[in-house]
């Protein structure tokens, strides 16, 4: 029960801005997400793909932002990406960008943010990136695959995140999977009510393990986010079991999350791409992860302090 009550408090903080700046403005608090964000800059950001590329690991990069309501802040945020996704080619990483459509101006519309989108798609295919969108609440659902399947039916390589706990999943993998599309699976990180999202953890998994099955059946190359060591099992059992090899999916974790068990699946020769946010909006992130395992935040916590000292 504590962690279900800690884990709505830090959704709760993590939409009250006012929260931000008073982290932002105090030293110590500033030091918190450093467990979680490679840094303010992309400086900082490459260089630490290169630590993970060195120790076999692919990496995600993600300018973070959160929703915003002006064309300008939008293009902003594109802008940014097109730097990421420039540099991610001359420094020859192995690494692709995950990109929020609400900080790609969703709020405007889909015509809009398509929009935003175009030098982003066009960067990524002149030098043959993968984009990854990532999944919002409920609500952004049914717009966030229209951008996916207008962009993908222009030539553009991208591809979705689908939240197993969400009752209308099976539905869309099944679509997904049809057309072999590249796509990622998690749980899902945000409060959604019982009529839209399972609520029990035994269901959000059983439903994550057979979402999986069903694109690694379709040879859609699944990207499986998850660090719960029972999930990873479950899925490699599914890979083995229908012959599917270890160059056909690959597992995907945050920064800073589970490094041990990153080694322990590069050394079993899996594919493992690290998921590197950076920026200085990072508050709104660092909440999601303390909400999506609060035991985070009494580590990250014991850290500074034990820095602090």
């Amino acid at each position: 029960m504590l962690a279900v009550a800690l884990r709505a408090i830090f959704l709760w903080l993590s939409n009250r801005r006012w929260m931000a700046h008073v982290a932002l403005g105090t030293p110590f608090l500033r030091r918190m997400p450093l467990r979680f964000v490679a840094g303010t800059t992309l400086d900082q950001a490459v260089a630490a793909v290169r630590e993970l590329n060195a120790r076999g690991r692919s990496a995600t990069l993600d300018v973070l932002g959160e929703s915003t309501d002006d064309r300008d802040s939008a293009d902003r945020a594109a802008t940014a990406y097109v730097a990421t996704i420039e540099r991610i080619a001359t420094e020859g990483l192995d690494a692709n960008v995950s990109i929020k459509l609400s900080q790609m101006g969703l709020g405007l519309g889909v015509e809009e943010c398509l929009a935003v989108m175009a030098p982003i798609v066009a960067a990524a295919t002149r030098h043959g990136i993968f984009v990854r969108i990532d999944m919002e609440s409920s609500p952004t659902t049914d717009r966030t695959l229209e951008v996916v399947s207008r962009l993908r039916a222009n030539g553009h390589d991208v591809g979705p995140v689908i939240q197993s706990y969400l009752h209308r999943s099976p539905a869309d993998v099944e679509r997904l999977a049809t057309e072999h599309v590249r796509t990622r699976i998690c749980k899902g990180a945000y409060a959604e009510p019982p009529e839209l999202a399972h609520q029990e953890r035994e269901a959000v998994g059983d439903a994550f393990v057979a979402l999986c099955q069903r694109l690694l059946e379709a040879d859609a190359y699944p990207g499986i986010a998850t660090h719960d060591p029972e999930m990873i099992q479950r899925v490699g059992a599914v890979a083995r079991r229908h012959g599917i090899g270890k160059d056909r999916l690959e597992f995907q974790m945050l920064y800073g999350v589970r490094r041990d068990l990153q080694r322990r699946l590069v050394a079993r020769g899996y594919r493992v791409r690290v998921y590197v946010p950076f920026g200085t909006e990072w508050y709104p992130y660092f909440m999601r992860r303390l909400a999506e395992r609060p035991a985070n935040a009494i580590f990250v916590l014991r850290s500074l302090v034990g820095e602090h000292s």
